[in-house]
């Protein structure tokens, strides 16, 4: 079951709840049914409440908050709640909300699957909310009314919800429902400070990543990983393999560390292991100029083997479209500026090349070692240096210092281009 928990009118917009299911969609999560939405289910809880209240398992509340901090403050106890209201007998009125009356003794305890079991003092939980003054529920009323009226076997969340349980609980027995399901609450997640993440500080948009170009298998892949790994540690596998592996059971409590570089790994691993029309079909959205999917399919295999993202693949080509050449000015001092060898290669590259016939990945390979031989790139065994030799002339002719292997580049993009940047890169320098 898909159930939209949209009682907060102030936090449900109908836009955050068509991203819910717009990601999950994309994500290729699917559920049986149609959504339910709890807003559409106010009379249950609305029962519920009554039920409640009638049988002094709830009380009618006009605190606000700054009064509760201030008795707090005056008493110099916890902060929170104090009961105020338990004996006062308030009716209904438009500033009240309706409040628990929790027991005063005994513990509530539950087995939860990655934290072991979890016993709470009864006295210690405050008078919760059930009802806010709006006559909207709160999370845990609408929850174990639902959880008990679905069947939901499973109560799996983050662990900042582990608090509210012995709430649930409590309210679940007051209600007289038969119902318990199996717990397990999930390790927080954590950025690179090992700090919560934070929808203000982190990156933590579905959708976000989709539109930097990650595949919906490898977001999937490395979500899974967050807290578990799969027992023979091979990490990188398709989501049907992911559940024939995964068991709550073997979850860790401790804090998981979303790492975008292992995201970004892990959807290298899927992208290279695309077919390639695939590849080619993944990438159409993410390619804005006019030729550049026909550029691609030449070249598709060579990229999809060093892309991470399928944001990377059109910078990748964009030396073999038709557009002027931008070069990076990184790019450019460090290897043409500082490299001290640069204007010797260009130029020995250039007479290597002009007359090469014919125009193949092997012959300019064996060009461009020659050139490196004549300006003395070579090692201890008088053996071009080819990791040296490239540089320049990968800069010249493709702007960047990373791209598809030089010499099948070079082959794609033509002698008479390779040769016009090549020679107006040594006239820069």
């Amino acid at each position: 079951l898909l159930r939209i928990e949209d009682t907060d009118t102030e936090r449900n917009r109908p836009e955050l709840t068509q991203n819910i299911l717009d990601m999950l969609g994309w994500l290729g999560l699917r559920w049986d049914g149609e959504p339910v939405h709890q807003s559409e289910r106010a009379a249950l809880y609305a029962g519920a409440a009554e039920r409640l209240l009638v049988a002094g398992r709830a009380y009618w509340c006009d605190c606000t908050a700054e009064a509760t901090q201030a008795r707090a403050k005056e008493r110099g106890g916890p902060p929170g709640y104090d009961g105020f209201c338990r004996d006062r007998q308030l009716e209904r009125g438009p500033t009240t909300a309706l409040r628990f009356r929790t027991p005063d003794e005994g513990a509530t305890t539950f087995d939860d699957i990655v934290r072991g079991q979890v016993a709470v003092e009864n006295r210690t939980l405050e008078d919760f909310v059930l009802l806010r003054s709006s006559g909207t529920p709160t999370f845990l009323l609408a929850n174990i009314v639902d959880d008990a009226d679905m069947g939901i076997t499973h109560v799996v969340r983050g662990e900042e919800h582990v608090n509210g349980t012995p709430k649930y609980l409590c309210l679940g027995d007051a209600l007289g429902l038969a119902y318990r399901p199996v717990f397990a609450h999930l390790p927080v997640l954590v950025n690179e400070q090992r700090k919560k993440l934070s929808k203000r500080r982190d990156s933590v948009s579905v959708q976000a990543f989709r539109d930097e170009g990650y595949l919906p298998s490898a977001m999937v892949n490395y979500l899974a990983l967050l807290g578990w790994g799969p027992k023979d540690g091979i990490e990188v596998r398709p989501l049907a393999e992911i559940q024939e592996q995964f068991r709550l059971e073997d979850v860790g409590s401790a804090p998981a560390f979303f790492d975008v570089k292992k995201l970004q790994h892990v959807n290298a691993e899927h992208l290279r292991a695309l077919p390639v029309d695939q590849f080619l079909d993944e990438s159409r959205p993410f390619l804005e100029h006019g030729d550049a999917i026909g550029v691609l399919r030449t070249v598709a295999s060579l990229v999809q083997e060093r892309v991470r993202l399928l944001s990377e693949v059109e910078p990748m080509i964009a030396f073999l479209l038709d557009a002027p050449l931008v070069v990076d000015d990184d790019a450019w001092t460090k290897t043409m500026v500082k490299g001290k060898a640069a204007p010797e290669m260009l130029r020995a590259t250039i007479e290597a090349l002009v007359g090469l016939e014919p125009w193949d990945a092997d012959d300019i390979r064996g060009a461009i070692e020659g050139a490196a031989v004549t300006v003395g790139l070579v090692n201890a065994e008088g053996h071009a240096q080819l990791s040296k030799a490239q540089g320049p002339v990968r800069v010249a002719t493709t702007g960047r210092t990373v791209g598809p292997p030089l010499f099948e580049s070079l082959e794609a993009l033509g002698k008479e281009r390779t040769i016009a940047r090549l020679r107006a890169a040594s006239a820069r320098l």
